[in-house]
């Protein structure tokens, strides 16, 4: 037969509440482990993008310098085809480093972890000074639980 709240004795009522602790522990663990998992990755897109970035920024220095020698035999004058070839490869070095910065932007932060967290805080800590404390005004449980 169940008991009642009232009939379980302190010992059990201890061993639950250290059950309920260590369950929760690990499900804050578990949950920080999944948000870093999250920012992990996104901060690996970010820099696989400015990587791409560098890489296009250093493909413009080289092409600007073939497009200088090409040019030189063209009907283009030389700085028209410079600044042209320079302008489209700087353009797209922007545009990859805008898209990183944005990802970036998009961080979570593991607020759900930090929201969780400071919810405990609130649970943890008393409001009321004393509250928690065995006052005058109670009398200490017994081991039968009277």
């Amino acid at each position: 037969m169940p008991q009642t709240p009232e009939e379980e004795s302190l010992g059990s009522l201890v061993a639950q509440a250290t059950d309920q602790i260590s369950t929760l522990v690990r499900s804050e663990i578990e949950l920080a482990k999944a948000e870093f998992r999250f920012d992990a990755k996104r901060v690996g897109t970010a820099g696989g993008l400015f990587a791409a970035a560098a890489f296009m920024a250093h493909l413009c220095l080289i092409l600007a310098s073939f497009s200088f020698a090409y040019v030189l035999a063209q009907w283009l004058p030389t700085w028209a085809a410079f600044l042209i070839v320079t302008v489209f490869y700087l353009v797209i070095a922007g545009v990859l480093v805008l898209v990183g910065i944005r990802r970036l932007k998009g961080l979570a932060g593991m607020r759900r972890t930090t929201r969780s967290i400071k919810g405990l805080k609130e649970i943890a800590t008393p409001e009321q000074p004393g509250a928690g404390v065995v006052g005058r005004h109670r009398e200490p449980v017994g081991r039968d639980g009277a």
